[in-house]
């Protein structure tokens, strides 16, 4: 899934923030303007009744109280009147009479402020005409200019009757929705331009300036450049600029360091390889002096294992490693006696088996290393007098159980062997030679090996001219050159 930008997270954060602010405001607002609108109505209800209770007491003075619908109706038409009644108490109802039939009438509400005298009101909020009635009571007193203990008969506090109002407070409602609206609007409004200038400033300061710093860090990192930090608009970007140049500006240092050392180390591996490859390279003339076997032996066996090795479509490693390790194929021999490797004659069967373990001794010899062309070496040492058909020695292996390495190097130094002249016995004619090899096709020889031996066989006769019995003009630096440029 993928994960939302640095500006979608601060966006929505920001909106929801906003909207529960807002939420909160608009109701504290309406609730406001709720306690608002009530008191307003209760005042105007409140005001109204003193009105009603000036005129009823100066239509009593003025001894016209039957006049006295008139006045009431006059009010009733005042906007947001919809009901107005008069309620007389006892004590006026038995020194004046009931009067009118709704002045005598009293449902529980207005009864119980005649019996408190306690003001009530009743509102009706949640209707299509919300309402509001307001009961206020009268009561006797002789302070001020309206004494009514003068007319009423009645002690000090006794409440004379009610006005029972009723209000149409719709327009106090509607205002306040139209506000609350408009409110509503306004911060929408806002929010919408808050938003706006988040997410622009977010896509100016942060978002814009981090992908330019990204690309810039990578471009500098590339160039060996540094950022131009006077480019970005904040301090922190700039400081960020600045501490990327200098984390460059080390790893820069240590890469040209480590070059330094990996060349230095590079140099001292070609060295050491070199130097061991020409140790393997003097310990095969070592063994070839030994054995009085004829001159460039070992050169002419490594360089027919290198050339069928590239005929054969081994790998560039393989072939660098045969080439390396075939020097050391008859290193076991520096452990057979004189009187035996040296034995002019044909060797008894007790003899021929001592020879014969000369494999053994010169995998024992290797099998110790770690290196890969010693441990190479080791296995064509121990393999190389191995037969296709099983009947070589010393473990009689057949076919592909015998290593490639060693498949190659027994084909190049049985070549050697025929082509060149021994103590033991005179070169043999080309033509011989290739009758011999061909015969022991599937038998002695890997026949896939034998097969491109022979349509190749002019390149490996021209390496035996080349390196004959009497040349000497070798030497184990030129080895190494030779083997890196033929390879």
């Amino acid at each position: 899934m993928q994960k939302p930008s640095i500006n979608t997270i601060t966006i929505k954060n920001l909106v929801n923030f906003l909207l529960i602010l807002a939420v909160i405001l608009l109701f504290a607002t309406a609730l406001n303007f709720r306690s608002l609108s009530q008191r307003a109505a209760e005042n105007q209800a409140l005001a109204h009744a003193e009105l009603v209770r000036a005129g009823l007491t100066a239509h009593m003075k003025a001894g016209i109280m039957d006049k006295r619908d008139y006045y009431l109706d006059e009010i009733k038409s005042l906007h947001q009147i919809n009901k107005l009644r008069v309620i007389r108490s006892q004590e006026v109802i038995r020194q004046f009479g009931k009067g009118r039939d709704d002045e005598s009438t009293a449902d529980a509400l207005a009864k119980k402020v005649l019996e408190t005298g306690q003001r009530l009101f009743e509102r009706k909020e949640w209707t299509l005409t919300p309402t509001v009635r307001a009961i206020i009571p009268y009561t006797a007193s002789s302070e001020g200019r309206l004494n009514c203990l003068g007319c009423h008969k009645v002690a000090e506090g006794v409440v004379l009757g009610v006005v029972d109002i009723e209000l149409d407070v719709g327009g106090y409602r509607n205002h306040s929705l139209y506000v609350l609206a408009g409110m509503t609007l306004l911060s929408l409004l806002f929010l919408a331009l808050i938003i706006l200038n988040t997410r622009r400033t977010i896509n100016d300061h942060v978002q814009t300036p981090l992908e330019t710093l990204i690309d810039h860090a990578m471009e500098a990192y590339k160039k060996h450049t540094p950022i131009p930090p006077e480019q970005f608009k904040t301090r922190e970007f700039t400081n960020v600029a600045h501490e990327i140049n200098l984390f460059n500006s080390d790893i820069i240092a240590h890469q040209e360091m480590l070059k330094a050392k990996n060349k230095e180390l590079i140099a001292l591996n070609d060295e050491i390889e070199s130097t061991l490859r020409e140790t393997i390279y003097t310990m095969g003339i070592i063994e070839e002096q030994r054995s009085k076997e004829t001159n460039n032996h070992t050169r002419r066996v490594m360089l027919f294992s290198q050339l069928l090795a590239q005929k054969a479509g081994l790998s560039e490693y393989d072939v660098d490693l045969v080439t390396a390790a075939s020097p050391l194929h008859d290193i076991g021999k520096l452990g057979i006696p004189d009187e035996i490797l040296l034995k002019p004659g044909r060797f008894t069967d007790e003899e021929y088996q001592l020879m014969q373990n000369h494999t053994n001794i010169g995998f024992s010899m290797l099998k110790h290393s770690e290196r890969d062309v010693l441990k190479a070496a080791g296995v064509i040492a121990l393999q190389h007098h191995e037969a296709w058909d099983g009947s070589g020695y010393p473990q009689g292996l057949q076919g592909k159980k015998i290593h490639i390495y060693s498949r190659i190097v027994a084909l190049a130094d049985v070549f050697d062997a025929l082509y060149t002249k021994r103590v033991y016995k005179d070169a043999w004619d080309i033509d011989k030679v290739v009758a011999w090899i061909s015969e022991q096709r599937g038998k002695h020889f890997d026949p896939t090996l034998v097969d491109l031996f022979l349509q190749n066989l002019e390149e490996f006769i021209a390496i035996g001219d080349r390196y004959k019995d009497n040349c000497f003009d070798y030497n184990l630096r030129e080895h190494n050159t030779a083997q890196k440029r033929d390879l």
